[in-house]
């Protein structure tokens, strides 16, 4: 994000092509561009397009229509997965030649625009190596170090997403120790427990037992954790077999429109059959525990076998 905002200072591009998953990252970026345009009168200027709105001759117009009352206007692409090769010949000739007060953004989480040759915005996770580069250079400026092993573990606790790693460090450098150490990291920093349980289920997706269960240890063993890994998989099963738009999904479900956009990723990872299977043993299992019959660490290490296994 601060090459970004380097590059939005030197020069505001006619289209900005984000990709990646960090999802947070994604509206950081647009409100870093709405601000370097200046936007005004949004409800004029400011034009969306989700799956459910899209039409293609709709947004070809809307990329030529003037701005009123605002030097430019913004248009977002958001999350488009279903688009015709006629739609793409179109933009790609709009490229060529662009109405130069209209920004065009694309959140492109699925990577169905890597046609197009425009000014990237990266919305990817670092790796560890990178990551804890960063880290070390923000605490820095507060006159602090930081131990490889606690560097690790708040980089894990924050999934790897360096938007909610930099909301914690503010935190790490108004602590009054000078070194940074594991039990610092252990009692100031918010495990972001949904943000795990996306990650524990991209790990069970894919079989990978070592992660789901470092993933799990991380976690709180409470009701709390098992209701948000309950809620999840319900969630994935809904959005597997529903076929409403992200917004329409996110207004039904009372989740942000990320939490639908990475379920749906997350669902292709298993069959519609064994969703349902996974969402009726966590239904069992939440009676047990409602029951006595089971404690809920031991409830959530039966589920994470029974789903790698399933």
């Amino acid at each position: 994000m601060k090459t970004l905002k380097a590059r939005l200072n030197k020069k505001v591009e006619v289209c900005y092509l984000v990709q990646g998953e960090d999802v947070l990252l994604y509206d950081k970026a647009l409100e870093m561009i709405k601000k370097a345009v200046n936007l005004q009168l949004e409800d004029f200027n400011f034009n969306v397009f989700d799956d459910d709105s899209f039409n293609a001759d709709l947004v070809m117009d809307t990329l030529e229509t003037m701005p009123m009352g605002s030097d430019k206007k913004v248009v977002l692409l958001k999350n488009i997965t279903n688009i015709n090769e006629n739609f793409k010949k179109k933009l790609k000739e709009y490229l060529k030649n662009p109405v130069q007060s209209t920004c065009l953004i694309i959140f492109d989480f699925f990577n169905k625009f890597d046609f197009l040759i425009s000014e990237k915005i990266s919305a990817k996770r670092l790796d560890d190596a990178s990551l804890k580069e960063l880290i070390r250079a923000e605490l820095k400026k507060y006159n602090k170090e930081i131990s490889n092993d606690a560097c690790q573990k708040l980089i894990e606790a924050c999934c790897s997403y360096y938007s909610l790693i930099k909301n914690e460090l503010e935190k790490l450098g108004s602590c009054e120790d000078i070194d940074i150490s594991e039990k610092s990291v252990e009692e100031l920093v918010c495990k972001q427990t949904e943000f795990t349980v996306f990650e524990l289920t991209d790990a069970l997706s894919k079989r990978d037992a070592d992660k789901a269960l470092s993933l799990l240890n991380l976690m709180p063993k409470d009701t709390k954790t098992f209701s948000l890994v309950l809620n999840h998989f319900r969630r994935l099963f809904f959005v597997a077999v529903s076929e409403g738009s992200d917004k329409d999904l996110s207004e039904l479900l009372d989740v942000k429109e990320y939490a639908i956009i990475k379920s749906k990723s997350l669902a292709k990872n298993f069959s519609k059959l064994q969703l349902k299977n996974i969402y009726e043993m966590m239904s069992d299992v939440d009676f047990y525990i409602k029951n006595g019959q089971m404690q809920v660490e031991n409830a959530l290490y039966y589920l994470v076998f029974g789903i790698l296994y399933c």
